[in-house]
C-alpha cells in the first residue's frame, strides 16, 4: 500500500532541479539499504547535471547508552564536512533511529562553540528526507530534550494522504475502557498523559491516576495528529482493499455459507493466497474520493506529498503541506510546490537558499570547468565576442541570431540597424543635390554649345561628338541617383551596367575626338592620302563600335549571373547591408577593366598628339581629363574594396562625380570660356594664328 520507492527518488530529483540545487551532500545509514539507495540515487543525479559535495554513512550499530561524551566525539567527524562544504541541501536516508541520531547529532553540533571555541556555530541547511524517515519529534523533545529548531524547514517527501470523514470524531470518541483487551491503548494513554489507568502495571511509576476522560485532542501534535497521517492513510486503504478484495470473491460465489446448529451464517476462513487475484483487479474509489489501484507490479499507483517542517521557539512545530509528486497526473502537472508556503532555516539570509557549488554565473558570463573538480564546479569566463549569455548559469555562451548582435554587457541580443544610402540621410541629400548641379551644368554646357553650333571653335572639334559626349555625360551623372535608396531587382540590374555602358560611350566618343586630331593633322601633310579616313562616318564607327562591346560584356553578364539584392549581416557587427550582390564578381571588373582600357588607350593617343598645332589642340584638355579620369578610378578600386555598406556606395558615386566633373571642366572649361567671355577669339582665324 505504499508507493514504489523508486517514485520519491525521481520526486527528489524533481525538488533539487526546482530549486537549482546542483550541489548536494548525502547522508545515509552504513547498512545495505543505505548502499542501495546511493547506487540508485547518484547515477540520477549525474543524469540531471547534479552533483554530490559529500556522502556520509553512519554507523547506527553504537550504543551510546546516554553517553553524550561518546555521541560528541562521533558527531565531530562530520563537524568539518558541514562546515567547509558550500550545499546546503542535504538529502538524507534512514529509518526512525536515524532520524534521533542525526537530530541529536545536530544539538552537540549547536553546542561546539561552547565546547571548542575555534569552531563556529553550525550553519542552517535544507534536510531533505526520504519517506522512510519519519519525524518521531515529540519522542525527541520529550525523552533525550531534543531542540528540533536545528531542522526546522526540513522537506520531506511523505505518504500521500487525504482528510477522511468523520475521521476526527472517531478519534474523539476513543478512551482507554473501550475493551480490556487492547493493551496498546491502555499503554499509549499511559504514556501519552503521563499518568496511570487503575490495575495498570506502570502506576507505580506514574504518580497521577488517569481519569479515563482526558481528551487525545489536548495532546500536541504530531505526538498524536488529530489529521489523517500517511502512515493512517495507507491502513484505511489497506483495510477497505482488503474489504473489496472479500465482497468480490464473496460475490463470485468462491465463499461458501454454512449455518450454526441456531441457523446462524457461520464465519468462514479464507486463506491469504485466495485473495491474491481479487487485490491484483481490485479499483475502487475510497471516501476520501481518492482511486485505489495497483499497477501492474502489484504497487499502489499512487503519488507522494511533499511537506514542511516549520518548528516554534516553544519547541512546538508543524508539518505543512507544500506541494505534490503524482506521476500519474496530467503531463506539466506531475511536480507542484508552493514556494510561498515553505519556511527556511532561519539561518538563510537568502531564499530560496542556494546549494552550489561556486556562485552563479551571471548573464555575460560562461562556465568554465574547473580542472580537478567535478563537473557542477566551475568558474565563470566572460563570453567570447559576438556571443552573449542572457540566463544566469548557462553551460556555453551563445551567438546571437544573424540579424542581431551583442550589446556591450554580453547579455543581451540587439537588432542590427538596416545599413544602406537612404535618401533622408545627410550624404544621399549631398549627392542628389550634385547630381541635379552636375546635370544642370552639363546641359547648360550642352546648351552654349548648341546655340553657338556655327563657331569655328565648336565645329573645329567635330560637333556630334562634343553632342555625344556631352549626352553622355549627362547619363553618368544621373546615373548615381540609381546607387541612392534601398537596393530592388531594378536598380541593382541598373547600376553598374548602365553606369558601365554610358562612361563607356564618353570614354569612346573622347577617343574618337582624339583619333580625328590625329588623322586631320597627318591629312593637312602634303601629299597624304588620310584626307579620306576623316569624317563623321570614321567617328561613330569608333563610338559604335567601342561601346558595343561594353554592351555586349554587361548583356553577358545579365544573361549568365545578373546582379541581385542581399543582405550581409557579418561584415559590421551592429549592422545589417542592404545591398546589390554583384552576381559575378569577374564580369563587374571585366567593365571596369575595358574602361580602363578605353581611358588608357585615349590617354596614350591624347598624350602623343598633345603638341599638334594649336588648331587642333583639344588633345592638350583630353591629356588633362584621363590624367584626372584614370586617378580617380585607380585610387577608387582599394578605397571601394577597404569599405563597406551605404560608404562603398558613397565611395562609387563620389568618383562617378569626380571623373565625370574632371571630364567636364577640361575638355569644355577652356572653351566655354572662349565662346562666352572671348568671343572675339571664335573665329578661323584666330585659332590658325595661335601659337603652342
Amino acid at each position: 500500500m505504499v508507493p514504489n520507492e523508486d517514485l520519491q527518488y525521481q520526486g527528489i530529483i524533481q525538488l533539487l532541479l526546482h530549486f537549482g540545487w546542483k550541489w548536494v551532500g548525502l547522508m545515509t545509514t552504513a547498512d545495505e539499504a543505505g548502499e542501495h539507495f546511493l547506487q540508485t540515487i547518484e547515477p540520477m543525479f549525474f543524469k540531471n547535471g547534479i552533483c554530490s559535495a559529500f556522502t556520509e554513512r553512519v554507523e547506527l550499530n553504537l550504543h551510546y547508552n546516554g553517553n553524550l561524551l561518546k555521541m560528541l566525539f562521533d558527531s565531530r567527524i562530520l563537524l568539518p564536512t558541514f562546515k567547509t562544504s558550500r550545499a546546503n541541501a542535504v538529502l538524507v536516508y534512514g529509518e526512525s533511529r536515524f532520524n534521533i541520531w542525526l537530530s541529536s547529532a545536530l544539538n552537540i553540533m549547536e553546542f561546539t562553540p561552547l565546547l571548542f571555541p575555534q569552531k563556529k556555530s553550525h550553519e542552517g541547511k535544507v534536510w531533505i528526507t526520504t519517506a522512510q524517515l519519519d519525524f518521531i519529534l515529540y519522542s525527541l523533545q520529550k525523552k533525550l530534550n531534543v531542540n528540533i529548531q536545528v531542522l526546522h524547514g526540513a522537506i520531506s517527501f511523505a505518504i500521500h494522504s487525504k482528510e477522511i470523514h468523520n475521521f476526527k470524531d472517531f478519534l474523539r470518541n476513543i478512551y482507554p475502557h473501550w475493551t480490556e483487551r487492547d493493551g496498546f491503548i491502555q499503554d499509549f494513554w499511559e504514556d501519552a498523559f503521563s499518568c496511570s489507568l487503575p490495575n495498570s502495571t506502570l502506576s507505580t511509576f506514574n504518580d497521577h491516576i488517569c481519569t479515563g476522560e482526558e481528551m487525545l485532542e489536548s495532546l500536541p501534535a504530531p505526538y498524536f495528529e488529530m489529521s489523517m497521517t500517511g502512515q493512517s492513510y495507507s491502513i484505511y486503504n489497506a483495510v477497505y482493499a482488503l474489504a473489496n478484495a472479500l465482497n468480490s470473491k464473496q460475490l463470485a460465489g468462491a465463499i461458501q455459507k454454512s449455518r450454526d446448529a441456531k441457523g446462524k451464517l457461520s464465519p468462514q476462513y479464507v486463506e491469504p493466497w485466495q485473495l491474491h487475484s481479487f487485490l491484483q483487479r481490485i479499483s475502487f474509489n475510497n471516501s476520501a474520493g481518492d482511486e485505489i489501484k495497483f499497477n501492474e507490479y502489484g504497487e499502489l499507483a499512487a503519488g507522494l506529498d511533499i511537506t514542511n517542517l516549520v518548528t516554534f521557539p516553544n519547541r512546538s512545530y508543524i508539518r505543512v503541506k507544500v506541494g505534490r509528486w503524482d506521476p500519474q497526473a496530467p503531463q506539466g502537472k506531475e511536480f507542484t510546490i508552493n514556494k510561498d508556503r515553505i519556511k527556511w532555516h532561519r539561518d538563510f539570509t537568502e531564499v530560496p537558499p542556494l546549494s552550489i557549488c561556486n556562485d552563479n554565473c551571471h548573464p555575460g558570463y560562461g562556465k568554465k570547468k574547473k580542472e580537478g573538480r567535478k563537473f557542477c564546479c566551475y568558474d565563470c569566463d566572460p563570453c567570447p565576442e559576438g556571443m552573449i549569455s542572457n540566463e544566469k548559469d548557462m553551460e556555453t555562451c551563445v551567438s546571437c541570431p544573424a540579424d542581431q548582435y551583442p550589446n556591450s554587457g554580453q547579455d543581451l541580443c540587439i537588432p542590427k540597424i538596416p545599413n544602406f544610402l537612404a535618401f533622408d540621410e545627410n550624404l544621399a541629400i549631398v549627392s542628389t543635390s550634385s547630381v541635379l548641379l552636375f546635370s544642370l551644368i552639363t546641359i547648360l554646357v550642352l546648351g552654349i554649345f548648341i546655340k553657338h553650333r556655327n563657331t569655328a571653335i565648336v565645329k573645329a572639334n567635330n560637333r556630334s561628338l562634343t553632342y555625344i559626349l556631352l549626352i553622355s555625360l549627362l547619363l553618368c551623372f544621373l546615373s548615381s541617383l540609381l546607387f541612392i535608396g534601398k537596393p530592388n531587382m531594378v536598380t541593382c540590374l541598373l547600376r553598374q551596367t548602365a553606369f558601365g555602358i554610358v562612361f563607356s560611350v564618353a570614354l569612346s566618343s573622347i577617343l574618337a575626338k582624339t583619333i580625328l586630331v590625329v588623322l586631320a593633322f597627318m591629312a593637312t601633310k602634303p601629299g597624304s592620302n588620310m584626307r579620306k579616313w576623316v569624317g563623321k562616318e570614321l567617328a561613330y564607327s569608333i563610338v559604335f563600335s567601342c561601346s558595343i562591346v561594353q554592351v555586349g560584356i554587361c548583356v553577358l553578364w545579365l544573361a549568365n549571373s545578373p546582379p541581385f539584392p542581399d543582405v550581409d549581416m557579418h561584415s559590421m557587427p551592429e549592422e545589417i547591408i542592404f545591398l546589390c550582390n554583384e552576381g559575378s564578381v569577374s564580369m563587374f571588373y571585366c567593365v571596369l577593366s575595358y574602361m580602363g582600357f578605353l581611358a588608357t588607350v585615349s590617354l596614350s593617343v591624347a598624350f602623343l598628339a598633345r603638341k599638334l598645332p594649336d588648331t587642333f589642340n583639344e588633345a592638350k584638355f583630353i591629356t588633362f581629363s584621363m590624367l584626372v579620369f584614370c586617378s580617380v578610378w585607380l585610387s577608387f578600386i582599394p578605397t571601394y574594396l577597404s569599405t563597406r555598406g551605404k560608404y562603398m556606395v558613397a565611395v562609387e558615386i563620389f568618383s562617378i562625380f569626380a571623373s565625370g566633373a574632371g571630364l567636364l571642366a577640361c575638355i569644355f572649361a577652356p572653351k566655354c570660356y572662349i565662346i562666352v567671355v572671348r568671343p572675339d577669339l571664335n573665329n578661323r582665324e584666330q585659332l590658325t594664328q595661335r601659337k603652342v
